[in-house]
């Protein structure tokens, strides 16, 4: 891609928690993080447990505030820095522009998978026929059974809502995908299909910062690893 537009760019980003229920005292958890990850790559964050890697994603998802620095995430001709956006223009950003896949899985009871996913599609203005052939081909991919796209995920196995999870991010062509251990409770099989959907997503030029555990999968999908350790604060927290 020639060119390449920052869709992420981080400054002197740092998070503290506050523990109000132990007298106010503080664990800091990162300083003066700065990165940046441009359009069709994929970058990394390494580093032990405990350096601050999912936290930094939760703040660029909005999820997590932070106290200093900058977030910066290109929606369409505009940066919108996360660290002071208002939360319905987070809001707007998660229906359009970022993707996230957590460690767990997060919906609404009684809602079945396949809906969870189309929906995903939907909110990023794909008509409706189309939001569920989409789902019903990712559905398929990650080889979750047809029988139980009708059923809601809280019925399913840790491994199978880990898919659905990944269905639901990779339903939508956001230009930003934001990856927290994803094939952490996957089988190799199902490893490979996340790294083809990662090519793929690279190829059309989307921007992809995860935390990969598996070895094999960090080779397969980093095109820079950012150690996170040299930006972890004594008494760190993920």
């Amino acid at each position: 891609m020639a060119n390449p537009q920052t869709m992420i760019d981080l400054r002197d980003v740092s998070k503290t928690f506050v523990m109000h229920l132990q007298g106010g005292s503080e664990i800091p958890v990162v300083r003066n993080v700065s990165l940046s990850v441009r359009q069709g790559e994929c970058v990394v964050l390494g580093g032990a447990s405990g350096a601050g890697k999912s936290s930094i994603l939760k703040m660029i998802f909005g999820s997590y505030r932070c106290e200093d620095g900058t977030i910066l995430v290109r929606d369409g001709g505009e940066q919108v820095d996360v660290a002071r956006a208002a939360p319905r223009r987070i809001l707007e950003l998660r229906s359009r522009t970022l993707g996230y896949v957590s460690q767990f899985l997060r919906v609404i009871p009684r809602v079945s998978a396949l809906d969870i996913v189309a929906h995903s599609a939907r909110m990023s203005g794909t008509p409706d026929d189309a939001a569920i052939a989409r789902a019903r081909e990712l559905l398929a991919q990650l080889l979750i059974p047809e029988r139980l796209w009708t059923l809601p995920p809280a019925t399913f196995s840790g491994g199978e809502q880990q898919r659905v999870n990944i269905a639901r991010a990779f339903a939508a062509d956001r230009p930003v995908l934001l990856m927290d251990e994803p094939t952490a409770s996957l089988d190799a099989a199902n490893r490979a299909v996340v790294v083809d959907l990662l090519a793929e997503a690279k190829s059309r030029g989307t921007a992809i910062l995860g935390i990969y555990h598996d070895e094999d999968t960090r080779r397969l999908v980093a095109d820079r690893v950012v150690d996170v350790s040299v930006f972890a604060a004594s008494g760190s927290a993920s």
